[in-house]
């Protein structure tokens, strides 16, 4: 189930992570994207030691450290910079046990190698890429340009109008255009691996993509609860949410909780 060499990975995920020692929710923000780009940076050094790297596993493992890079500087950034952010309460986590912390610590550190898992069978267990890969590139492509498109959106929007949600260019078609994209991105990592996972991997792989398609729907999940209480009284608000899906594109799923306010 696991191949030669992937406590390496889980340690560097774990390495990096423990930044959230440091602030609770930088364990699944700011530590989230680096751990990621670290996975992918040690993904493609442990390749081409095995001399297991072709040029789509090559472009894998870059993507997955561009997507880890991008997300964790961003999140760093909005934490840091961020006047809105620091405002948000539920952000702020505070006088957490410290075995709290070492179980979170642990329990990511394994997830984010779970979710990245897919490359990594390919490298261990085929070692070259096929029709999969480059699907599978392609689509996990579409997601770092969705995310990053749709956080640049969204921190211009707030910008120039704190007191609203953003509403144009992609969240014209989502609400969370941001987490549809990290969801497209794990899918493509997922596709890629497809054709090379094998017997009890599956578990692990469909552990980590699992995990993170729920995590982004809680996610969408929790916006909107905070939407309602920011902004639930207002008619324009209310018009944008009742014809705008909440997260996928174009399916007519438009709200995850309920508007208490009306």
């Amino acid at each position: 189930m696991f191949p030669q060499n992937s406590i390496i990975l889980i340690i560097v995920a774990a390495v990096i992570c423990s930044v959230g020692f440091y602030k609770f929710v930088w364990f699944i923000s700011v530590g989230y994207g680096l751990a990621v780009a670290g996975i992918g940076v040690a993904m493609l050094i442990l390749g081409l030691m095995k001399q297991a790297v072709d040029l789509p596993i090559a472009i894998l493992c870059i993507l997955t450290a561009i997507y880890g890079i991008r997300l964790g500087g961003f999140l760093l950034y909005r934490e840091l910079k961020s006047i809105t952010y620091k405002n948000l309460k539920e952000v702020h986590v505070d006088n957490v046990p410290i075995f709290v912390k070492v179980v979170m610590w642990l329990t990511i550190a394994i997830l984010y190698y779970c979710q990245t898992s897919p490359v990594w069978y390919r490298i261990n267990n085929v070692g070259h890429g096929d029709p999969f890969t480059w699907l599978g590139i392609i689509v996990a492509c579409a997601g770092i340009l969705i995310e990053a498109i749709a956080d640049k959106q969204k921190n211009e929007s707030k910008i120039k109008n704190p007191n609203m949600p953003a509403m144009h260019g992609l969240f014209t078609i989502s609400r969370c255009p941001n987490y549809f994209g990290e969801m497209v991105f794990w899918t493509g990592l997922f596709i890629s691996g497809l054709t090379a996972i094998q017997g009890l991997q599956w578990i692990i792989s469909l552990l980590g993509y699992v995990c993170i398609i729920y995590i982004m729907i809680s996610g969408a999940k929790r916006l909107e609860k905070r939407h309602i209480k920011n902004y639930g009284n207002k008619p324009e608000y209310q018009a944008y949410a009742n014809k705008t899906p909440i997260l996928v594109p174009f399916i007519p799923i438009y709200h995850l909780v309920k508007d208490e306010t009306k």
